[in-house]
């Protein structure tokens, strides 16, 4: 069984970007993305295009239109970015104002279920959505505006 804790990336008036970060590990699963991929050559131009996606959604919001739908209808679980790209960002979009950014890597494969990585990123996020869902349910954890209230020092059993 994996813990999880959720950590605040940046926090606008428009948006919050927040991560996780699994217990026994100092790097959250968005900053494992970065360090894998921001000095490959190969993949530069797609690594960008997610970085600039992730600007433009810390001016505008979390807006539906700006991710690709991946996972299963019920969950919430998208990818940047929605052009063309052979790299793959996986993140929670909760609201227009809360994103949870996961991890991801270079999709080789026509559907994420083809790769073993991409599909370990995709089960961690879909298994985080349920729990998340369930202690908003309770009220446990609330969602106002940009902020998730309530997941200080919390920590999810996936």
């Amino acid at each position: 069984m994996k813990h999880v804790k959720i950590d605040i990336i940046k926090q606008t008036e428009v948006v919050s970007l927040y991560t996780i970060i699994f217990d026994n590990e100092e790097t959250t699963e968005f900053e494992k993305f970065i360090t894998k991929f921001k000095n490959n050559a190969t993949l530069k131009h797609d690594y960008q295009l997610i970085l600039l996606a992730l600007e433009k959604i810390i001016e505008r919001g979390a807006l539906e239109r700006n991710f690709r739908p991946e996972g299963k209808i019920k969950d919430s679980v998208v990818a940047l970015p929605i052009n063309k790209s052979k790299l793959r960002l996986y993140c929670l979009r909760l609201t227009d104002k809360i994103l949870i950014l996961g991890n991801g890597g270079e999709k080789a494969t026509k559907t994420y279920e083809e790769s073993d990585e991409l599909t370990g990123y995709v089960i961690d996020l879909q298994k985080f959505d349920t729990l998340l869902k369930s202690y908003i349910r309770k009220g446990e954890i609330e969602i106002k505006e940009t902020q998730l209230v309530g997941i200080e020092n919390k920590t999810f059993k996936l």
